[in-house]
């Protein structure tokens, strides 16, 4: 790393009144600091120079404030870094400042740096703390990203991501859940949002978190939110189902064409289930799902999924789906207490799911490698 006098004259570079091509040289010298753990962290415990980083995002060249947003995004992505970045006072307030401006062209890097600073719950919660203070508020975050163009010259597709670890946090999911503002009917639609897999899948996470608040379960299976198609028809595939069958499906889901193609992603499609799998904790939820036929779209997703984890998640529910009720006083599952015993078999039975599932993957490579190799030149030799 650099000596105390290198480090005093790299940091002299980074000043606004340095001259462009010098500075340009010293934030291209950073960012590939960034670029490795080891510059990281030794970073880590350089206030002066994370300060200089966030100063240089408004430096009149525009290469500069790219390196100096790519070195921040590097940086944020470390989570040791988050506490050092999140001390300078100015950090947060000026990522908002930025990302509310729609002519701000580097408003998508500001969405990958506040969600990576989000992550966590702690850093989660500076970040919601600070996005209220500068009077930014989830309701304006909510209204940027559903209003298509917000900004002409960034997507903000980030800003899913963002909402989804923001609902860590009980006040925010409180805030999607409020019956009165309709906030998570103008979030649905974006299931099934094909431009982009990271906006999609930030909702379908926002929606899981949200449904851990199981008070809410009959009002988001009612038609005042109708969440069931919105989870539900990303998973459904062409295949024929009985008249009966159709007819106990809602509406959206009846029918459904020939081309009809599923959610291309496993772990969204992995996501969706976790949401519906939470639906099914509260009698209200199982028996709305059930009375809504969720089962015969599961029994056919669970013929065509390829991936064991995805499998494993759509067993779960089917199991909760085709099974009997629990016995009085432990309808709700997210409020049962489970006795000790009972806890330590189930996390041995996940246990060895977990290695089968690990044994099948490996399986599945040592198949591919063969594949590979008999099609390959020297196999074709041989």
């Amino acid at each position: 790393m650099l000596s105390e006098g290198e480090a005093a004259e790299l940091l002299s570079f980074l000043q606004s009144d340095t001259r462009p091509d010098v500075k340009g040289g010293a934030t291209e010298y950073l960012l590939g600091l960034t670029g490795t753990r080891d510059g990281c962290r030794y970073l880590r415990t350089k206030p002066d120079f994370l300060r200089a980083l966030l100063t240089l995002t408004s430096d009149p060249s525009i290469a500069i404030v790219k390196d100096c947003y790519h070195a921040l995004i590097n940086l944020s992505a470390d989570e040791t870094l988050h506490k050092p970045l999140l001390q300078e006072a100015e950090f947060l307030p000026t990522l908002f400042r930025n990302l509310l401006d729609p002519e701000y062209p580097f408003s998508d890097r500001v969405c990958t740096i506040l969600t990576n600073l989000s992550r966590h719950q702690p850093t989660c919660r500076q970040v919601f703390l600070s996005l209220q203070q500068q009077d930014v508020s989830l309701a304006k975050i909510v209204e940027i990203f559903c209003t298509e163009g917000a900004n002409q010259s960034a997507s903000l597709h980030y800003l899913g991501p963002l909402l989804s670890n923001l609902t860590q946090l009980p006040e925010t999911r409180q805030f999607i859940l409020d019956k009165e503002r309709c906030v998570i009917q103008r979030l649905l639609p974006y299931t099934q949002y094909e431009a982009s897999v990271t906006r999609r899948g930030g909702v379908i996470g926002t929606l899981r978190n949200c449904c851990f608040e199981h008070a809410y379960h009959e009002w988001l299976l009612s038609d005042a939110v109708d969440i069931l198609p919105f989870l539900l028809l990303p998973l459904a595939g062409p295949e024929e189902l009985s008249d009966e069958e159709n007819e106990g499906l809602p509406v959206d889901l009846q029918y459904l064409p020939e081309d009809k193609k599923r959610e291309e992603d496993p772990d969204i499609r992995k996501m969706l289930i976790e949401t519906l799998l939470l639906l099914t904790a509260t009698k209200a939820g199982r028996q709305i799902m059930k009375q809504k036929n969720v089962y015969p779209i599961m029994r056919e997703f669970h013929k065509w999924e390829k991936e064991p984890q995805v499998i494993s998640a759509c067993e779960k529910l089917v199991q909760v789906l085709i099974g009997d009720e629990p016995e009085a006083g432990m309808e709700n599952l997210m409020e049962v207490e489970i006795p000790e015993e009972v806890e330590q078999k189930l996390k041995d039975q996940d246990d060895k799911e977990k290695e089968q599932i690990e044994k099948e993957e490996q399986e599945l490579l040592k198949e591919e490698k063969k594949k590979h190799q008999s099609e390959s030149p020297e196999g074709l030799e041989r």
